[in-house]
C-alpha cells in the first residue's frame, strides 16, 4: 500500500519522533494550535460524557481508529475541563482514574512500534495491528462497546465513500446506548490545495498526498517522497455518509459540531505542492511560539490570490486573510510605537467599528499585552511573551471566523450516538 510505504518512510527519517519546536510532526503549531483547537471543540462533549460515567460509577473506554503513533491518546487526554484562568489549576477533562482502557488500531507496524515506545508502559493502553478499510475489524467487534470512537488528523480520508459508510455503520452497531464518535477528514477547500478546487463536488475526490513537509525546504526536491491518495470532503459529504449509515443501522446519530482545523497554518502552506501562491505560514507561526526566537512579523502577512469561478470561497478567504493581516499590522504598529523606557504607547488608532468583533477583540488584546509587559527588562519579552500571544490571537480568529464547511486542512465532525 502506498500509505504504508509513505508513513514507514516518515517514521524512518526520525521526523515523526516526538521532538518539538520549529519543525517536525510535533512542531509548535501542532502542540499550541492544532491540538488545542481540537481540544476546545471536544471539551463540552467530553466533559458531559465523563460526568455521566462518573455518576454511574463507571469509567471510559476509547477506541482510536487509525491511531498511527498513538497521537490520539495525547490529544484526547490533553483536553482540559475549561479555558485556563490565571488562578485556577486546570485539570484534564479525562483524568487517568476515569480511563478504563485506550485501544489503538492501525495497519502500519512501524507506527505501532513508535506508539508502543511512547505509551506501551501505560497499563491501560494497548495497540492492535489491523485494517479498518473493510469496517470495524473482527478483533474490535469481539470487544465490549467503547464510549468514544475516535479518529484524528485525516484518518477517514484514507477511505472511500462506501468504506466510510461501512465503518460508521459498524461503529453504530457496536456502540453502547450512548457514545461519542469523532470523525476526521481532509477539507476539500483548503487554500493549501487551491489547485484542486475545480474537482466536481458531486463526485468523491482523492488527492495525491505527499508528506513532503517532513523534509527541510532545501531537501524536498531531492527527497523521494511517497505519494498516496487521500479523500477531500465537504461538510455536506460527511452529512450524506452519516445519513446513509443511519439508514443502514436504524440508529440515531446526533451531530454535535463541525470545525475546520488549520485554515491559516496547514502542513502544505509551506510546501506549495498544491498551490504555488501559498505563503509560508506554518514556519512563521512556529517561530511565534518558539522561546528566544524573534519572528519577522511581516512574514505573517498573506497576499491572497483568488481562484476565478469560486466567489463564495474567495469571499471567505479574502475576509479571513485580511482580518489576520489587520491583526499582524496592528501588532507591528503597537511594537513600533511603544516607548519601553517611558512605558507609554502613543499614536496607535483603535480598531475600526465595522471590523468583525473577534478581530476587534484580538487587536485590543494585543494592545493590552504590549502595554502590560513591554517595560520588562529581563529575558526577551517580545519573543517569549508578546509573540506567543499574537499566535493565540490568530488562533482565536480562526476559531471565530471559520465556516466549518471544509476550508481548512482538516474537517472534523463530533457526533453523539443515541440508541
Amino acid at each position: 500500500m502506498p500509505e504504508k510505504k509513505a508513513y514507514s518512510q516518515a517514521a524512518s527519517t526520525g521526523k515523526y519522533d516526538k521532538s518539538t519546536g520549529l519543525t517536525g510532526k510535533y512542531d509548535n503549531v501542532r502542540r499550541f494550535w492544532e491540538d488545542q483547537v481540537s481540544g476546545m471543540f471536544l471539551r463540552p462533549s467530553l466533559n458531559e460524557l465523563v460526568e455521566q460515567k462518573r455518576q454511574r460509577l463507571k469509567r471510559i473506554r476509547i477506541l482510536d481508529l487509525g491511531c498511527g503513533s498513538g497521537d490520539g491518546y495525547d490529544l484526547i487526554t490533553g483536553v482540559t475541563t475549561k479555558d485556563p484562568g490565571i488562578y485556577e489549576h486546570i485539570t484534564a477533562a479525562l483524568t487517568p482514574d476515569m480511563i478504563k482502557e485506550y485501544v489503538g488500531v492501525d495497519i502500519n507496524q512501524d507506527l505501532l512500534k513508535q506508539a508502543m515506545a511512547y505509551y506501551g508502559h501505560i497499563p491501560k493502553v494497548q495497540f492492535i495491528r489491523d485494517d479498518i478499510s473493510d469496517g470495524l475489524p473482527a478483533s474490535i467487534m469481539a470487544e465490549e462497546p467503547f464510549d468514544v470512537y475516535f479518529t484524528s488528523f485525516g484518518t477517514l480520508s484514507h477511505l472511500d465513500h462506501l468504506q466510510t459508510v461501512k465503518l460508521i455503520t459498524d461503529i453504530w452497531r457496536h456502540a453502547p446506548d450512548r457514545a461519542l464518535f469523532v470523525g476526521d477528514w481532509l477539507g476539500r477547500y483548503s487554500y493549501e490545495w487551491q489547485d484542486l478546487w475545480h474537482q466536481p463536488v458531486d463526485k468523491e475526490y482523492f488527492m495525491d498526498y505527499r508528506i513532503s513537509y517532513i523534509y527541510p525546504e532545501e531537501e524536498r526536491d531531492k527527497a523521494e517522497v511517497a505519494v498516496f491518495p487521500l479523500r477531500l470532503v465537504t461538510r455536506d459529504e460527511i452529512v450524506g455518509m452519516i445519513e446513509e449509515a443511519e439508514k443502514a443501522s436504524s440508529i440515531k446519530i446526533k451531530p454535535v459540531s463541525f470545525f475546520d482545523r488549520s485554515i491559516l497554518i496547514g502542513r502544505h502552506m509551506d510546501t506549495g505542492d498544491y498551490n504555488k501562491n501559498c505563503p509560508k505560514m506554518r514556519g512563521a507561526v512556529n517561530s511565534l511560539f518558539e522561546g528566544y526566537v524573534r519572528t519577522d512579523l511581516e512574514s505573517l502577512l498573506v497576499d491572497y490570490v483568488p481562484m476565478p469561478g469560486f466567489d463564495h470561497l474567495n469571499n471567505f478567504f479574502e475576509m479571513f486573510f485580511m482580518s489576520s493581516n489587520a491583526l499582524v499590522k496592528h501588532t507591528i504598529n503597537l511594537l513600533s510605537q511603544y516607548d519601553s523606557e517611558a512605558g507609554v504607547l502613543d499614536g496607535v488608532t483603535d480598531p475600526l467599528p465595522f471590523y468583525p468583533d473577534s478581530l476587534k477583540e484580538a487587536m485590543n488584546s494585543m494592545r493590552r499585552v504590549i502595554q502590560g509587559v513591554g517595560w520588562l527588562k529581563w529575558g526577551d519579552v517580545r519573543a517569549n511573551v508578546i509573540e506567543p500571544q499574537l499566535g493565540y490571537c490568530l488562533r482565536k480568529l480562526e476559531l471565530d471566523l471559520q465556516p466549518r464547511q471544509g476550508m481548512g486542512h482538516g474537517l472534523v465532525g463530533i457526533f453523539e450516538i443515541q440508541k
